[in-house]
């Protein structure tokens, strides 16, 4: 008898924090030049960009964390304020109890991802997440890229402000594919590997290998744009794919969407899914989405008024980080 499993994202659905975020924003500049790379992120994954996967916004803000002296020990830090999103420890207690397996596939940076998971009881072998060796980077950093970066710096924050998006990828794409390369911080984009898009797809595979999961009878929880091939992956192999408070990238992806304060409210999907497949989580969506507005079944549902009310959701849970996309 094969196993089932339920392979969460983590930065929205078990953790409001969006760690890069916060980490980055240490520096002077760092919550506008997140939001600018993140901004980017999403072009170039909407583009399609070869080589390139939603979420690698972790690996090119990488120069600046070294750049403002972020070490990793800040990155630990900045997560120990992290707040585990209501009703997370209680999902993850009743999954296990009911036999599920748990799993975290997350573009978060390692620190991050451990620390969640010790909260949640979940261990590190359960965890795929982006290794970030901060400390060994730090000798990368000389005069030509300190000031390649300060440079780059000063135009973010002078000129960004109201560039469109074909000005920003232009500048960003010669920044980040042609002149870092050519310093020592190349090492970085040839070393970090977030775990995001289609890597995702690969651990979630990876897992299910490992612990004899069939992909048909498990799910895939997610919020975001990181999100999207995870859960179109799992759609198309006919395990269910839920979106919680998810955003625009994530929820045509989705079978069923689910709105809330409380990851509480993600159970009953999970458990009509096991007892009925996705015929009864279709007849489960029609029922509370009656009654509990942003809960539904996506083929059946008016996909701009459901993004509308999950962005109201994630504003409420995760604050500033919910509108990144």
């Amino acid at each position: 008898m094969t196993g089932r499993a339920v392979y969460f994202d983590l930065e929205g659905p078990l953790s409001p924090q969006d760690n890069a975020y916060e980490v980055l924003s240490l520096g002077k500049n760092g919550r506008k030049i997140f939001e600018v790379i993140s901004r980017y992120d999403d072009v170039l994954t909407l583009q399609k960009r070869e080589g390139y996967e939603p979420g690698d916004t972790l690996k090119l803000i990488v120069p600046f964390l070294l750049y403002y002296g972020i070490s990793e020990e800040e990155i630990e830090r900045v997560s120990k304020k992290a707040m585990i999103t209501n009703g997370a420890k209680e999902v993850v207690d009743e999954l296990r109890q009911d036999d599920w397996h748990v799993r975290v596939i997350s573009t978060s940076y390692q620190q991050h991802a451990y620390n969640i998971g010790r909260q949640l009881g979940v261990d590190p072998e359960d965890i795929a997440c982006t290794a970030l060796p901060l400390t060994d980077y730090l000798e990368l950093l000389g005069e030509e890229e300190l000031s390649i970066l300060e440079e780059m710096e000063t135009k973010i924050v002078d000129d960004f402000t109201e560039a469109g998006d074909e000005e920003v990828v232009k500048v960003l794409d010669k920044f980040f594919f042609q002149d870092l390369p050519k310093t020592q911080l190349g090492r970085v984009f040839e070393e970090v590997e977030v775990v995001g898009g289609r890597r995702k797809v690969k651990a979630l595979l990876e897992f299910s290998l490992r612990d004899g999961d069939d992909i048909k009878d498990s799910v895939a929880v997610g919020d975001s744009i990181t999100d999207y091939k995870m859960l179109r992956y799992v759609r198309d192999k006919e395990g269910l794919a839920l979106a919680f408070n998810g955003n625009e990238y994530c929820i045509p992806y989705a079978d069923v969407a689910v709105a809330s304060l409380s990851l509480m409210d993600i159970l009953p999907f999970i458990e009509a899914f096991k007892s009925g497949g996705k015929k009864a989580v279709k007849e489960t969506a029609r029922d509370i989405g009656e009654s509990k507005a942003g809960t539904a079944w996506i083929k059946e549902a008016d996909l701009k008024e459901i993004i509308k009310i999950h962005g109201e959701y994630r504003s409420k849970v995760r604050g500033e980080a919910g509108k990144l996309g």
